[in-house]
């Protein structure tokens, strides 16, 4: 596997530091980085098995002996640790080597049971372990030009994807067909994966926000909703279109419309300081009027970056606040069981005057 990311050294000082001045608010002696998404992040290493070490002056990526040579390239001033492959067995008395005592900050999520035990076992007494959560999560929300630059290419290659759905013909095809040629395609156009598998949702299908295509024939005269991503340079991106077979129903192309309402109105709400509960109220309210509140029952979006599921959120229950550097979805639906189903997505970027949008394909119901 690719053990070395394309993060620039530059962008991985920038990061410690401002991970540093959270370690030193908080009077820790040093933060253990066990999520490996995480890890990457912060270090610019990629591996199926590490954790880093951060304190205010030393930064640490620990693994093992497969990846020992990618490791000690890394520069940024990160040095390499190389242990045992079941890293927790070891790293207890590592973390007492080089923090020596007080506060190692911890995030329990990312840490099994097991390797909790494991990493205790070895632990001096001088150190204590203190569980913390979101400490990078919230760091890694606000991206640099870099990650945002990543994000908009990984988002232009999807454009070419529509393109071919609607060009292809999609009525007598089945969903799994059209999955496999968009996937195809976006590897050939230069995405090194999927964001998630591919949705092509056809027919009553559509009703299912996450159905999962295979063999099922797209009929006619209806609306099939496709929700695909794509990674470019680690990062991923995140678009959903729903387009027409043939001439749907009234009701169907009703819905199309409400849905691209709510998208609009929810897209110009989304600003530095909105609340992600306030957001997803503006989508929600257009689609309440229209009759079919109870037929939107997700979240308006959420963040992207290295994951295609990060905060911030806008969903009902969330505290979150918009600020400029922040990527996020906003994708309303609208789902009638039996029927069918619309959902329209687009990815932003937070900026000063509101946002601007990353993914930039019609969201005229247009033919396929």
């Amino acid at each position: 596997m690719n053990t070395l990311s394309s993060e620039r050294p530059s962008a991985t000082a920038t990061r410690l530091t401002r991970l540093r001045t959270e370690i030193d608010r908080n009077g820790w002696s040093a933060l253990l980085i066990t999520d490996l998404v995480d890890v990457r992040w912060i270090t610019g290493f990629s591996s199926s098995n590490a954790a880093a070490i951060v304190t205010t002056n030393e930064a640490f990526v620990v693994t093992d002996f497969r990846y020992q040579e990618a490791a000690s390239s890394l520069g940024a001033g990160i040095a390499a640790r190389v242990i045992n492959q079941n890293l927790f067995g070891e790293l207890g008395q590592l973390l007492g080597e080089i923090v020596g005592n007080g506060a190692v900050a911890y995030s329990p999520a990312s840490l099994t049971h097991r390797s909790f035990l494991q990493l205790t076992e070895g632990l001096s007494d001088a150190l204590t372990l203190r569980a913390v959560d979101g400490v990078i999560g919230t760091l890694r929300q606000i991206k640099d030009a870099g990650e945002i630059a990543s994000v908009a290419r990984a988002s232009a290659l999807l454009e070419g994807a529509y393109e071919l759905v609607a060009s292809m013909g999609l009525r007598g095809r089945t969903e799994g067909e059209v999955a496999w040629a968009i996937e195809k395609h976006l590897r050939e156009a230069g995405a090194t994966g999927l964001s998630f598998e591919s949705i092509v949702a056809s027919g009553v299908n559509g009703a299912m926000p996450h159905h999962r295509p295979a063999g099922d024939v797209i009929p006619d005269d209806t609306l099939v909703t496709v929700d695909i991503g794509c990674v470019y340079d680690g990062y991923c991106s995140d678009c959903t279109r729903t387009v027409a077979v043939g001439n749907p129903s009234d009701e169907l192309r009703k819905i199309y419309q409400v849905t691209l309402d709510a998208q609009l109105a929810s897209l110009d709400a989304v600003r530095p300081g909105a609340v992600g509960r306030d957001v997803d109220a503006t989508a929600r309210a257009v689609i309440e009027v229209a009759g079919y509140g109870d037929k939107f029952g997700h979240g308006l979006g959420h963040g992207v970056g290295l994951e295609v599921h990060e905060g911030p959120r806008l969903s009902r229950p969330s505290s979150d606040v918009l600020e400029v550097g922040q990527l996020v979805t906003v994708e309303p639906g609208i789902y009638l069981p039996g029927v069918g189903g619309v959902r329209i997505e687009d990815l932003v970027v937070v900026t000063e005057g509101g946002c601007d949008i990353l993914t930039g394909y019609t969201k005229e119901l247009t033919q396929a």
